[in-house]
């Protein structure tokens, strides 16, 4: 496996002015879509298969594998260009892609911050201070991975009402920078589930590359 360099732990506090919102909301980044919450699914289905040859998907100018074992469905929404139910013991998870056009969706370390404001910690801390943030090497496009873990309380952005509060959750983000905008790879579910599925996510962002 590669090694990542980690560039940030802790974010300080005062990146939250102008981008989660410390009072009144502010306009995300990314925009609103009607919900960020996975479906409901069946919570039995198999554990991914360890070894199995990935699958090549990707959208317009863009490439990437996926493990066999995660499924493409149709997505939920016109904000989302891709989907995939990614099964797991914890119970399903959801992979979803994102991109808004040249020069759209913002500053990659915003949109980092905006996730983390979607969760909050049984301890009342700052999620924020909890996020992890690393540069990956070993894909053909620059890549930064992101990790924060708690309650998920969903799609936090104006105008759209809080999911129901998810205990125990995982997000693993991943933002490449594409050729004339971000990608966003937004990977959320059971912790269990997305800690089994940590390799095939990372495989994921390294296999990005652009379509010649």
């Amino acid at each position: 496996m590669h090694r990542s360099k980690l560039i940030r732990y802790v974010v300080p506090t005062v990146v939250c002015l102008g981008i989660i919102g410390c009072g009144e909301e502010t306009s995300p980044q990314i925009p609103a879509e009607t919900s960020d919450t996975p479906s409901e699914q069946a919570r039995t289905l198999p554990v991914p298969t360890v070894g199995a040859e990935p699958t090549t998907t990707g959208q317009g100018p863009l490439r990437w594998d996926i493990s066999s074992a995660w499924v493409e469905v149709a997505p939920s929404s016109t904000m989302r260009l891709a989907q995939y139910r990614v099964p797991g013991s914890g119970g399903d998870g959801e992979c979803v892609v994102f991109y808004f056009g040249p020069g759209q969706g913002g500053d990659p370390m915003a949109n980092a911050q905006r996730w983390a404001g979607q969760f909050s910690q049984p301890d009342g801390s700052d999620s924020l201070e909890r996020m992890k943030v690393q540069e990956l090497d070993g894909g053909s496009l620059d890549l930064v991975l992101v990790e924060v873990i708690g309650t998920y309380e969903g799609g936090m952005s104006t105008g759209v009402a809080p999911a129901e509060p998810e205990l125990g959750w995982m997000l693993l983000g991943g933002i490449a920078q594409g050729p004339d905008a971000p990608w966003f790879f937004k990977f959320t579910g059971p912790r269990a589930t997305l800690e089994e599925n940590r390799d095939a996510f990372v495989d994921l962002l390294r296999s990005i590359r652009q379509e010649i």
